[in-house]
């Protein structure tokens, strides 16, 4: 991938494009037009004058000082790849800044506002300051010492192919190779260093060998196209050549950040991964791909946003257009933002997670999947139902995977004609039931007679049952239920129902078909201790 890179910035510097300034004029310099031609039409191979082009730089000092401060300010807008387009450059010899409310005129105002020019004496010439600061500027432009390239590589045999010198071709020949060599070497050093930057403490080794490689690679060829760019002025490339090079080269820089953000996400998600599963929550698993789709969402937007600045876009009347018709958008679809705000809270709060049973406005069933529009649910009946996030959101949830132990609370009824010492008996037998079962809690249990019913006694059980699930559940339930039905077959105890029972006057010498209760506590007490001994070989 890389060679194709440095191949692809080889022939696009090598596109035959033409050179700055070629026109006939007369030397007023009444302008900042007419001056920035004089200096440029004078430095080109055919129309060569330094003499002539350093009229344009303000007159102070002598005719060879300013003949080489006039190659050198040439020699940094071409080395910078700023491209004079003179149809914008003013042509009123009273033009007025519109920021300061002065007659000066800063061409690149964004990548090189230390150039400009300004009116003196009826003249534009450059700035007395923009000619002091040419030489700073110029070992801005060509640092490390890359202007000696400027005089070592021959100049002569001008002879074109292609657009370019052959000393031109040489350069980028020699510039390529250099660029390989160092790649070569720069790959296996970064390995390591990338390796060991991507451990979260000593010993960790859950990231795959082939990503830091390839993030090496990477970071390598990074380097490299920044060395060239570094050391692409001292080529001296036709202006548009290398505002042509130097755009391709930012594009192809951005690019490469954007994977590499991508490869250091993935490292970074796989300790995330790692964190997760080592948590009880289940919600921060499902969380992990949204973060990561989130994340990687505003990498791609950074990028585009990089990009479409260096293709001198408009970004920002861009976004202020993106932002009315988001606005419109987002008017049009208020239920699909308002799901997605709700899946945000949902993230926040946690009011359930993976894999716990909810209830929800008549709906019930075990969560399986939070996403950024709906929540999906698989209801007792295995089919899956989606929940708008929205609703859920502003909604009372019953987590009922949240809870410490399960319920069993009911009402026990028993008919009026129950005796006191039978319905006691029967009462400690409940709680005895309850004290055997190894799933039910003792200390946390109730169980006492609570009230006097319209057509029974009723007694209050409820007891916290410790199971882990629903089957689990039923299961102790109905063991429960047996056990009570069971005691109160062997004591002789009656449930109750709702009835109405009539009571007629007795005729004399009739018999009474009242039922009748065992009211012999020794009795009773051989009956209760029977059915404790069966419940604990039961249980």
């Amino acid at each position: 991938m890389q060679k194709h890179i440095v191949t692809l910035v080889f022939f696009l510097l090598s596109a035959t494009l033409f050179s700055q300034a070629s026109r006939d004029f007369q030397i007023t310099l009444e302008n900042p037009n007419n001056s920035m031609y004089v200096h440029l039409y004078y430095l080109q191979l055919d129309s060569y004058d330094p003499g002539r082009a350093s009229e344009a730089l303000y007159p102070e000092g002598d005719s060879t000082f300013l003949s080489r401060r006039a190659i050198k300010l040439k020699q940094i807008l071409d080395g910078e790849g700023l491209f004079v387009h003179f149809n914008k450059i003013p042509t009123d010899p009273n033009w007025v800044d519109s920021l300061s409310d002065q007659m000066i005129y800063t061409p690149f105002p964004k990548e090189m506002p230390e150039i400009y020019l300004e009116k003196v004496n009826g003249k534009w010439y450059y700035s007395k300051e923009t000619v002091a600061n040419i030489p700073k500027l110029h070992k801005k432009v060509y640092p490390f010492g890359s202007d000696i390239l400027l005089n070592f590589l021959p100049k002569e045999g001008q002879t074109k192919i292609l657009g370019l010198a052959l000393w031109q071709y040489f350069g980028l020949l020699l510039l390529i190779a250099i660029g390989l060599i160092i790649h070569i070497i720069l790959s296996r050093l970064l390995n390591p260093v990338i390796r060991r930057l991507s451990r979260w403490r000593k010993g960790d080794n859950i990231i795959d060998a082939n990503l830091v490689s390839s993030i090496a690679r990477l970071v390598s060829v990074l380097i490299i196209l920044r060395l060239i760019k570094v050391f692409l002025p001292a080529l001296l490339l036709p202006v548009t050549a290398s505002v042509f090079a130097i755009g391709v080269i930012k594009v192809i820089t951005t690019i490469l950040f954007v994977i590499i953000a991508f490869k250091v996400l993935d490292i970074f998600m796989a300790y995330t991964i790692k964190f997760t599963e080592s948590t009880e929550s289940k919600m921060d698993e499902q969380l992990v791909p949204i973060i990561k789709r989130s994340i990687q969402a505003v990498i791609i937007i950074g990028g585009i946003i990089q990009l479409l600045q260096i293709l001198d876009v408009n970004v920002t009347a861009l976004i202020a257009g993106l932002s009315i018709g988001g606005l419109a958008l987002a008017l049009a679809a208020q239920d699909t933002v308002k799901n997605l705000i709700g899946s945000a809270m949902i993230f926040v709060d946690r009011p359930f997670q993976i894999g716990d049973f909810i209830e929800y406005s008549g709906m019930s069933g075990t969560v399986l999947e939070v996403g950024f529009r709906s929540t999906k649910m698989q209801k007792p009946d295995s089919s899956i139902i989606s929940v708008p996030n929205g609703s859920i959101a502003n909604a009372s949830i019953n987590n009922m995977g949240v809870r410490i132990f399960r319920l069993f609370n009911i009402s026990i009824g028993v008919t009026y004609d129950t005796p006191l010492p039978l319905m006691k008996t029967f009462i400690e037998g409940l709680r005895k039931i309850v004290e055997l079962h190894p799933d039910a809690k003792e200390e946390s249990s109730y169980v006492h007679l609570n009230s006097l019913g319209d057509s029974s006694i009723n007694i209050l059980f409820r007891v916290p049952l410790y199971v882990p699930d629903y089957g689990s559940e039923l299961r102790v339930k109905e063991e429960l239920y047996f056990s009570i039905i069971e005691l109160a077959e062997r004591l002789g105890v009656r449930f109750a129902f709702p009835s109405t029972t009539l009571y007629m006057e007795e005729f004399p010498g009739s018999g009474s078909t009242a039922p009748t209760y065992e009211t012999d506590n020794d009795k009773l007490k051989k009956r209760f201790d029977a059915f404790i001994e069966d419940t604990k070989t039961r249980l």
